[in-house]
């Protein structure tokens, strides 16, 4: 054992000690006098500190609510009452289930604290092999990342999100051909080859070559592109509940991209009890596929 860490008595001593001076009742007061200084003085009648024993009693007391803070400390973690978890999130996942998993993991574990990051798909790979986050809401890749477990959470087709001004915004629907003098706002392929290709696929089976106006990110930025008038950008039905009136949502008949959302984590090993908790209540929403 370190030297620093080498005592000539041990930490009942101390509770000892402690309780005899704030009882000054002697019975117990002769464990605590290792520390190489006199810590009482007493007479027949009773018992005080001397100033050695007021500067030890100063300085125990916090070491020693410090102890008992560190045990319930360990114990709400261990119970995954407490804990800290690194969550990422795409545009998508903001938009549709992760505030209503906030609300209630909130409710539910309020010692935990969620560091939320907005992250591209891609990237939250990266970072969820490398250790760095406990979880991930991202547009999944056509095929799996070993040592990821995933859970989907969301599962619909694109439809069109228009400025309200286009002469297209009358119709109630759309099929993606006549959106061929239309610019497009997209988002880098590089943070999300996945459903980017896809995108280019819809359009090839519809007999469209998109021309793209603006690629950028996060989503947001895209429907403010699409608000200023600069093009058409692809959406899901449930982004689309809440839209600000110069904007206008059409779901596309035929050929339309998917968009998926899963939540992702790593396994092995098994989660720490903080993610556990997260990842049941994260379990408990449903897909919109119904699984």
């Amino acid at each position: 054992m370190p030297r620093e860490y080498q005592f000539p008595y041990e930490l009942r001593h101390l509770v000892y000690f402690l309780e005899v001076a704030r009882q000054l009742h002697f019975r117990k007061a002769a464990e605590a006098t290792a520390v190489g200084a006199p810590l009482f003085i007493r007479s027949r009648r009773r018992v005080e500190l001397t100033p050695a024993g007021r500067a030890f009693a100063k300085r125990i007391e916090p070491v020693l609510r410090s102890l008992s803070a560190a045990s319930r400390e360990v114990q709400a973690l261990t119970r995954g009452e407490e804990g800290h978890v690194r969550v990422a999130f795409t545009g998508l996942a903001m938009a549709t289930v992760l505030p209503g998993i906030l609300r209630e993991f909130g409710r539910r574990f309020p010692g935990i604290r969620l560091e939320l990051n907005e992250s591209p798909s891609t990237a939250q790979l990266v970072a969820l092999q490398a250790g760095e986050l406990g979880c991930g809401f991202f547009h999944p890749g056509a095929t799996p990342t070993p040592g990821l477990k995933t859970r989907l959470l969301l599962s619909e087709r694109n439809g069109i999100l228009l400025p309200a001004d286009h002469p297209l915004a009358t119709k109630a629907s759309l099929k993606l051909h006549e959106l061929a003098e239309t610019p497009f706002v997209l988002f880098p392929r590089s943070h999300n080859p996945g459903f980017y290709d896809r995108v280019l696929s819809a359009c090839a089976k519809a007999g469209l070559t998109p021309r793209i106006a603006e690629e950028v990110w996060p989503r947001a930025n895209g429907v403010g592109l699409v608000r200023a008038g600069l093009g058409a950008t692809f959406i899901t039905p449930s982004e689309a509940k809440n839209l600000p009136g110069d904007v206008v949502f059409r779901p596309l008949t035929g050929h339309a991209p998917e968009s998926r959302l899963v939540l992702a984590w790593r396994q092995p090993p098994a989660p720490e009890p903080a993610l556990a908790a997260f990842l049941s209540v994260a379990g408990e929403t449903k897909s919109a596929d119904g699984k």
